[in-house]
């Protein structure tokens, strides 16, 4: 991690352990509809925003609810996890506390909303260490586009080369090099069928952030 100057971390499934919740969260949406979760679902929509995720469920799922009410009830049914419940991945926040000593500028670049990104920050006691949040609002266009990314580092005041991006999906990971950004794929359970091809085309990849040395 030799000349960088910032380091930009994707939330979920990345940062925080909270993957499991969402698969939960799929299951007990569509069983209470009488409808089963596809093989395929997570891969279909883990690179999506929230508003093309709930588009997407409406428009597969034949629903009648709108994306709104779709969105409101997730919403409702994820808030205390991430208020209360969701954990960092391990030996994260040592390594948070590690590149603030170095004087490395840290950024989160989330598809997640604003709301629940604060609120496990804050239950985490790790909000204050980061000098920029992004969502995937503000760029309109999901990661499989470098777009959250450039603003993060634009945020910074850095230049994309100065940068490097953690994140645990692939379509991720593309981007972010596409980005002209270094790469560091975090293992995840929910994205393990991936693992060798992240690993194909990040810098670098690691199981725990113990692995990482400054």
């Amino acid at each position: 991690m030799k000349n960088i100057e910032g380091a930009i971390f994707d939330l979920d499934g990345t940062l925080i352990d909270s993957m499991g919740i969402w698969e939960k969260i799929d299951y007990e949406f569509l069983n209470k509809r009488n409808l089963k979760v596809p093989c395929d679902l997570k891969d279909k929509i883990e690179s999506l925003t929230f508003e093309e995720g709930a588009n997407f469920f409406k428009k597969n799922f034949n629903l009648k609810e709108s994306p709104k009410e779709i969105l409101k009830e997730w919403n409702s049914m994820v808030i205390e996890e991430y208020s209360l419940n969701i954990k960092l991945k391990n030996n994260a926040k040592d390594f948070l506390i590690k590149l603030k000593n170095k004087g490395v500028k840290l950024a989160i670049a989330t598809s997640n909303t604003p709301e629940l990104t604060k609120l496990v920050l804050e239950n985490n006691k790790i909000l204050h260490f980061f000098d920029s949040i992004t969502t995937i609002s503000e760029v309109n266009r999901n990661k499989t586009f470098p777009d959250i990314y450039l603003l993060c580092a634009k945020k910074l005041n850095l230049s994309p080369e100065k940068c490097v991006v953690f994140e645990d999906i692939l379509p991720a990971i593309r981007s972010a090099n596409a980005a002209n950004m270094k790469t560091i794929g975090i293992y995840d359970n929910s994205s393990k069928d991936q693992e060798n091809a992240i690993k194909k085309i990040a810098d670098y990849y690691i199981y725990d952030y113990k692995e990482l040395s400054l």
